[in-house]
């Protein structure tokens, strides 16, 4: 199957896109106001988009914490496009972007290594794309979803 990644910059299609993802990968994305934000803020974000079929099935959002740093956001892929690459060629875009525009480092936030098996299998998968563990705080979200903090130079 052939899948494209494109960046998207209209903000409604970015939202709408967001929207259709993150409501079906409720395993992640489970608290209803957490999930709104994301696709409320995805709108204003840099934003990718990775299609089959004509098909949005993941995006991946960054956004601006510092003159030198960006943040990969907020990131899915429908569970049935999981281990097709499809995540990496989204993050690759991504990255390259970040790089042109002059930001010397990436960070990523998840929950804690242990916690949960989907939360394992995606702190994996940024260990895969070369993030390395940077901080853990404990209490950042609540106590039961330890803040992971990952970071990359570009």
């Amino acid at each position: 199957m052939q899948v494209t990644v494109v960046r998207i910059e209209d903000a409604a299609e970015k939202q709408k896109i967001a929207r259709r993802i993150l409501c079906a990968l409720t395993d992640w994305f489970e608290i209803e106001q957490t999930r709104e934000a994301y696709i409320r803020e995805s709108g204003g974000q840099i934003f990718f988009a990775a299609f089959a079929e004509d098909q949005p099935v993941g995006f991946l959002c960054l956004k601006e914490t510092g003159k030198a740093t960006v943040e990969l956001a907020v990131m899915g892929v429908l569970t049935a496009f999981h281990r097709q690459g499809i995540g990496k060629k989204l993050f690759r875009e991504a990255r390259e972007c970040a790089k042109a525009a002059g930001y010397a480092f990436m960070q990523v936030k998840t929950v804690r290594m242990g916690r949960y098996p989907e939360y394992d299998d995606t702190n994996r998968f940024y260990q895969r794309l070369g993030f390395l563990e940077f901080e853990c705080i404990p209490t950042l979200w609540d106590e039961q979803n330890p803040c992971q903090i990952y970071v990359m130079a570009l």
